[in-house]
């Protein structure tokens, strides 16, 4: 397949862009895509978006300021800057800042991805469950023991559905 802009190389990248509902695939040899990338960040700021989210624009913090990855150096504002991580430890170095800015970008701090079609079923009944846990974990905990009783009675057909396909 070549290149949809150039029509000359082979195509290696391969972009999905969704606007407005409507969806368009993009197949680009490594230069377009090279090129389509500085246009985008140029446009967008998508790295400033990353970084910063709203606060793009805004001075830095001093509590930002001085905060910095003991492993790999980057500081938080240069990863506002340039909308990437330097290493694995500066997830635990940013964390105070991270968890709401994933919260803002994707809604939720915590990862919920996709569950692969062999495990299925299973899986989902498994997370399923933990998340009626904590539900009801909730629920004791504010004393609404009726919503704790039914968490309850789910979790447990729950878990008998589940062993019944075990057992099958």
């Amino acid at each position: 397949m070549l290149c949809d802009i150039c029509g000359k190389n082979p195509a290696t990248v391969h972009l999905t862009e969704i606007i407005d509902d409507s969806m368009n695939e993009l197949h680009l040899c490594e230069e377009c895509a090279h090129q389509k990338s500085a246009q985008m960040e140029q446009q967008f700021g998508l790295s400033a978006l990353l970084g910063g989210m709203a606060e793009f624009g805004k001075p830095a913090k001093e509590a930002e300021v001085a905060i910095t990855c003991s492993n790999c150096g980057l500081t938080y504002v240069d990863f506002k800057k340039i909308g990437r991580l330097g290493c694995g430890e500066c997830y635990a170095s940013f964390k105070k800042y991270l968890g709401p800015l994933l919260k803002r970008i994707h809604g939720s701090s915590q990862h919920m991805g996709k569950t692969p079609l062999k495990a299925g079923r299973d899986s989902k009944k498994k997370i399923d469950i933990q998340d009626l846990r904590a539900k009801l974990q909730r629920a004791i905990e504010t004393e609404e023991f009726e919503e704790a009783a039914r968490i309850r009675d789910q979790i447990k057909a729950l878990q008998n559905s589940k062993e019944q396909n075990e057992a099958q």
